[in-house]
């Protein structure tokens, strides 16, 4: 398992190793002495799983609020996504930066988004489904959302006209929004 630095504190892209022949490829898309021995220590609690039909869909971008807020571990197990992870950490020397990466199930990477960042994809492809693990549950009371196009994050979605659900549609711009992450100067955030 390889973990590669973004340009954006705390926020990473894992490889899994890929054993394949001429039967197909097994990966260990999530094993926790492997996290641990790359500097991760997350609980993982809740696996979801969503199927978009149609190339365009967009999901995003969405967060929880502390003290629910979720650090996700993203994959696409079918089709491509692009995914994006914004800094939403007030102090963060990126906050507001976006960060961008085309995962699929031919390249198998994933995202880990901690704590404190917004998250949100566009499919590239028809009948794309996305797995995520979560190290806290879901809280109907803590979860938000931010419009996708807010300019204060200059995301490329890819020029496609997204499908979006109504909760993403009638999303809140940032300076609308009630953000509650605060970055500290260790690199850890607090509520």
């Amino acid at each position: 398992m390889k973990k590669i630095e973004t340009e954006i504190n705390d926020l990473y892209v894992i490889e899994p190793q890929v054993f394949g022949d001429y039967r197909g490829w097994f990966i260990e898309s999530y094993n926790k002495e492997k996290f641990m021995e790359i500097g991760f220590n997350y609980n993982f609690i809740q696996d979801n799983h969503s199927l978009s039909a149609k190339k365009g869909t967009l999901r995003g971008l969405h967060f929880q609020l502390s003290p629910k807020g979720q650090t996700k571990l993203v994959r696409c197990t079918k089709g491509k996504i692009l995914d994006v992870a914004v800094d939403l950490r007030k102090g963060s020397p990126t906050y507001l930066k976006s960060y961008s990466i085309e995962l699929s199930d031919e390249n198998k990477k994933q995202l880990l988004i901690p704590v404190g960042f917004a998250h949100g994809f566009i499919t590239l492809t028809d009948n794309a489904e996305v797995q995520y693990k979560v190290d806290n549950l879901y809280s109907k009371e803590h979860d938000r959302s931010i419009k996708f196009d807010d300019p204060n994050f200059g995301i490329n979605w890819g020029g496609l006209n997204p499908i979006l659900s109504e909760k993403d549609k009638n999303a809140p711009y940032l300076k609308d929004s009630d953000v509650n992450f605060i970055y500290k100067e260790n690199g850890k955030w607090k509520y």
